[in-house]
């Protein structure tokens, strides 16, 4: 089986392609280098460009004619970003998506994975969902993850095309064999800050401390990037037996901000200090997922933990400039 990844040269996608790699799947990747690195896609079949040029799609399917499925990791993913920029949020990942489906069906290519978000959902009573709760997504990133699941949905009604969309909880850690990992310098989720105030000896901002939890914390599913990465092969190899269209990947485990932060201190070789701010624009209390979907569907559950997402994460921060030089 060949693929095509979108977005292949970032941190899911470059993941995603070596899962698919060691599954025996050969996977085409194209990306626009906004936020990729050419490193990640090193020995493989590479295309630097738009999701949105028709010609590019259009050439790597000539010369890729037994591609029989895209995954669609292709996207811009900051929310405050998006908060500051809704524009340029829905051109990038609406626009550009509704584009790319168009070329995908002129040429013929009828199975797409969506990365989707769990960012989309209002979080029950009991701060779990599963794919049928309620969807009320609060900032203009997740509403573009929304919207494409709703375009898709209208689209496969009456076009030759199916798509899977993969609700991502909150992907942590890094290639368990350090292939690749977090390729920017200063990311904007937690643990990505937890990691700069070790490195710079700096307090860690634990943002929003007033929420119903249990410690005040917004909560959160992590759930290691190479079982996101297993989920996807899984996905791909049950594409044509799959009867749903939405499946959510997570741990089935809540971890709030706060919990995560002990736990860095506790595989760290030195702690961080923890100060309490207010909530960033965009921010909300967070959910886990119940995960009986994917289990039954896909065969998969997440094998990895929290500690093991935390200290993957920690081993390539020490190879990622050497392996990105900046």
């Amino acid at each position: 089986m060949r693929v095509l990844i979108t977005g292949g040269a970032g941190y899911i996608g470059s993941t995603v392609a070596s899962a698919c790699e060691e599954a025996g799947i050969v996977p085409v990747i194209l990306d626009s280098l906004v936020t990729g690195r050419r490193e990640f896609a090193e020995g493989r079949e590479f295309y630097e460009g738009d999701i949105a040029d028709g010609e590019l799609i259009d050439r790597i399917f000539r010369e890729h004619p037994d591609i029989e499925a895209v995954v669609h990791c292709a996207a811009l993913i900051v929310v405050p970003d998006s908060v500051a920029d809704p524009i340029g949020y829905y051109e990038a990942n609406v626009v550009k998506t509704l584009d790319l489906v168009k070329h995908l069906i002129r040429n013929g290519c009828e199975r797409m994975i969506f990365s989707s978000s769990a960012s989309i959902y209002a979080p029950g009573d009991d701060l779990t969902v599963d794919e049928g709760s309620a969807l009320d997504p609060q900032s203009p990133y997740a509403r573009t993850k929304a919207v494409c699941e709703g375009m898709f949905a209208d689209i496969a009604a009456t076009q030759p095309i199916r798509v899977l969309s993969l609700r991502y909880f909150n992907p942590i850690g890094a290639d368990p064999k350090m292939r690749t990992g977090l390729q920017l310098a200063r990311p904007s989720h937690a643990l990505g800050k937890m990691i700069q105030a070790y490195e710079e000896g700096v307090p860690f901002e634990l943002t929003g401390v007033d929420y119903a939890t249990p410690d005040g914390s917004g909560i959160r599913d992590y759930i290691h990037v190479w079982d996101l990465a297993e989920a996807h092969v899984a996905a791909l190899r049950r594409f044509d037996e799959l009867d749903v269209s939405v499946i959510n990947l997570g741990t089935g485990q809540g971890t709030t901000v706060r919990e995560l932060a002990e736990l860095f201190n506790e595989v760290a070789d030195r702690p961080i200090e923890i100060v309490e701010r207010d909530r960033r624009p965009g921010d909300v209390i967070g959910s886990y997922t119940r995960v009986e979907l994917a289990e039954r569907v896909l065969g998969w559950k997440a094998r990895y933990s929290v500690a093991d997402g935390i200290r993957h994460s920690l081993e390539w921060r020490e190879l990622r400039a050497e392996r990105l030089g900046a």
